[in-house]
């Protein structure tokens, strides 16, 4: 890996379904992640998506261009703006590329990830450390 190496975006679809899945298998059953009512009352567009679950979404992506989760020595991003999560059989769909920023003297890589959902940055300076392979 080089710097300026560009990876295929992928993208990964996210439906109400995924969102009780996910609630079960975290544990976080905060109501704007299922309720339209509850997430409205508290000022969002409606139902979203966990913040952790479009991280891991992300994260899957960087296992997938690097070979695997072995490779990766670290991950970080902030949550920039909501998954919303139409209440239908599509769902939304969140689109998630990178590209090698730079490689560092220890053997490390630094690629900067980019997450998007209907054309807006739902994830903010997300980068990943992985191995050189």
């Amino acid at each position: 890996m080089q710097p300026g190496t560009e990876f295929p975006a992928q993208t990964f679809r996210v439906t109400r379904a995924d969102l009780v899945r996910y609630a079960g298998a975290s544990g976080d059953f905060n109501p704007i992640h299922w309720s339209d009512r509850q997430a409205t009352a508290v000022g969002l567009p409606g139902v979203i998506a966990h913040g952790m679950l479009t991280m891991g979404l992300a994260g899957q992506a960087v296992a997938c261009w690097v070979g695997g989760t072995a490779s990766i020595v670290e991950f970080s991003t902030r949550f920039a703006n909501p998954v919303v999560v139409p209440d239908d059989e599509k769902g939304t769909e969140i689109v998630v590329s990178g590209v090698v920023k730079k490689v560092l003297d220890d053997g490390l890589v630094q690629i900067d990830v980019t997450a998007t959902c209907q054309g807006e940055k739902v994830l903010g300076a997300a980068k990943a450390l992985v191995r050189n392979q």
